[in-house]
């Protein structure tokens, strides 16, 4: 990887290499991913791409489920971008080699069509279960025949590069110069300068002890944009998916729904049923009301899990309907045809993120923001299924396409100054960053979790702020290292997402307090600001 690129893209999922293979090929373009290029949470993602694609469907009835989704909260000009453009999106991957499921049918689209929870329409179109994996794939094989791309893997970004950081004064107003990146490999860090920087970093669930994510969705971006003086919004709302295993060998393995489908019930240790006396739809309750259910009989009880249960349906029911979750699980020593499952619910998707525009501009010149990482307005309180990828492809283009009609007008890349490593020395206690990550996990779980009350909130801000000056002093007094990184930046997501929490005295969506339990009748985002004033609002072009 060199020290200097047209076009720093920091994440390697749908966002990032959309924006990467949108750009035209004379534009030097690096993508850096702090693992493997394959490692983020597109590979992850098992159902597929919301998109009008058949005439039965409408762009007004994807609009309007999604603004339903969204609890009254998602910015409607933003839900109508999207939208219009989901088409075009899904036919540049068609044209990049995503093997989409065939339809058996000889009419409509050609390609086979599912239905999620909260859509009127068939309008899913996905790689059988494995959607994520074969975009991921595909993008990265086009990538790699891309001359004008360097995908280099292994490499974290450390902080954003803003005229504070130049080797000289800079003239005019702050913007982003490139970024001080460290490589993994031999623990150096440099400064890579671009004309643009583009954030498609995922998002921030692994704040919490259970976490559907992979272990990078530590809330970077989020990190990086609000250091260097970007807005975030709505950092309140997490979705979490009900059913996660709960096992020590199993990080973020999920149970599907599909269980709870076909007659899976869900007790607690005693094996007393409990979703029947919360709602009249027991198990078949939307997933927000049952990860409600199973926290508040958790916290109740003071239990590490409940039970979901299938042992009472025929085994070979059970292994003809879910034979990759019977295998799977045969290996952590649970045979679901005889024994119920550990579970527990687990965040699954960050809603909010760094305020960006329709162009994906966030508030400093030259940075970008795409994906889970940003906050555009389409999800509002709420993630409506499959709507993330399809975010992920529409911002990456508007992104790219940005970029490259004002490239030409943006300055030459400046001198940066060189990292400075003079006072600080290798650490001879990295415990403590794991002690630290695990009490931090931990205590967001606990306090602001899938229920919250004001008093579990102000617990939680006391000892989040007493963390992020332990890991201020460590970061200032030794070498870095990724888990140091990471940390830093997940102590950073954690506050952001209490003060919002805070800052909402009313039950919305995803965000559930029991002090406040209805819905106010103003709807508003939560913005912070680490400036004094905001410099754009989202949603504006």
């Amino acid at each position: 990887m060199g020290d200097e690129t047209d076009v720093l893209v920091i994440g390697s999922g749908a966002a990032g290499l959309t924006v990467a293979l949108t750009l035209p090929a004379h534009v030097r373009v690096t993508v850096i991913s702090k693992g493997r290029l394959s490692d983020g949470s597109t590979n992850w993602a098992q159902g597929g791409i919301a998109a009008v694609l058949e005439e039965t469907d409408s762009i007004d009835s994807h609009i309007h489920d999604t603004l339903v989704a969204g609890a009254g909260l998602c910015h409607e000009d933003t839900v109508r971008f999207v939208v219009e453009r989901g088409r075009r999106a899904i036919e540049g991957l068609i044209s990049r080699g995503v093997p989409f499921t065939a339809s058996e049918r000889e009419d409509g689209y050609g390609y086979h069509l599912t239905r999620e929870g909260g859509h009127s329409h068939r309008r899913i179109i996905h790689v059988a279960d494995a959607t994520g994996k074969a975009v991921q794939k595909t993008l990265q094989e086009r990538a790699a025949e891309a001359p004008n791309i360097d995908a280099v893997e292994r490499h974290v970004a450390v902080d954003l590069v803003t005229n504070r950081h130049l080797e000289g004064a800079a003239a005019g107003p702050d913007r982003c110069h490139g970024a001080y990146v460290l490589d993994r490999t031999t623990g150096r860090v440099r400064a890579v300068r671009a004309k643009a920087v583009v954030l498609a970093t995922g998002g921030a669930s692994r704040v919490y002890m259970y976490s559907s994510n992979p272990d990078g969705a530590t809330g970077d971006g989020i990190a990086l944009g609000w250091r260097a003086g970007c807005r975030v919004g709505n950092m309140e709302f997490n979705q979490f998916h009900p059913t996660c295993l709960y096992h020590p060998e199993a990080k973020n393995f999920l149970i599907t729904e599909a269980l709870r489908g076909e007659g899976a019930i869900l007790t607690l240790p005693s094996g007393e049923r409990f979703m029947p006396r919360i709602d009249p739809r027991a198990e078949l309750a939307p997933r927000d009301v049952v990860a409600r259910a199973i926290d508040h009989e958790m916290k109740r009880l003071g239990l590490d899990h409940v039970l979901l249960d299938i042992s009472h349906k025929d085994p070979d029911f059970i292994v003809g309907h879910f034979p990759n979750i019977y295998r799977r699980l045969r290996r952590f020593g649970i045979d679901i045809t005889e024994r119920p499952i550990p579970v527990v619910p687990a965040a699954h998707y960050t809603c909010g993120g760094v305020v960006t525009d329709f162009h994906a501009r966030t508030d400093l010149t030259g940075l970008y923001a795409v994906g889970e990482c940003a906050h555009t307005g389409l999800h509002g309180a709420n993630r409506m299924a499959s709507n993330s990828l399809l975010e992920c492809l529409v911002f990456g283009t508007a992104a790219a396409e940005h970029i490259a009609a004002g490239l030409d007008r943006m300055p030459a890349p400046a001198a940066i100054r060189p990292w400075d490593e003079s006072r600080v020395t290798n650490s001879d206690e990295e415990v403590v960053v794991t002690h630290n990550w695990s009490e931090l996990r931990r205590a967001m779980w606990n306090y602001v979790g899938i229920v919250r009350t004001q008093r579990r909130l102000e617990r939680a801000k006391r000892r989040i702020d007493m963390l992020a000056d332990e890991i201020d002093e460590y970061y200032g007094n030794f070498r870095i290292t990724a888990d140091l990184l990471e940390l830093r930046n997940l102590v950073t997501v954690a506050d952001l997402i209490v003060r919002s929490a805070l800052a909402r005295r009313e039950s919305r969506g995803l965000h559930y307090i029991a002090d406040f339990p209805e819905r106010a009748g103003d709807t508003r985002d939560t913005i912070l600001s680490p400036t004094a004033a905001p410099l754009r609002a989202a949603g504006t072009a």
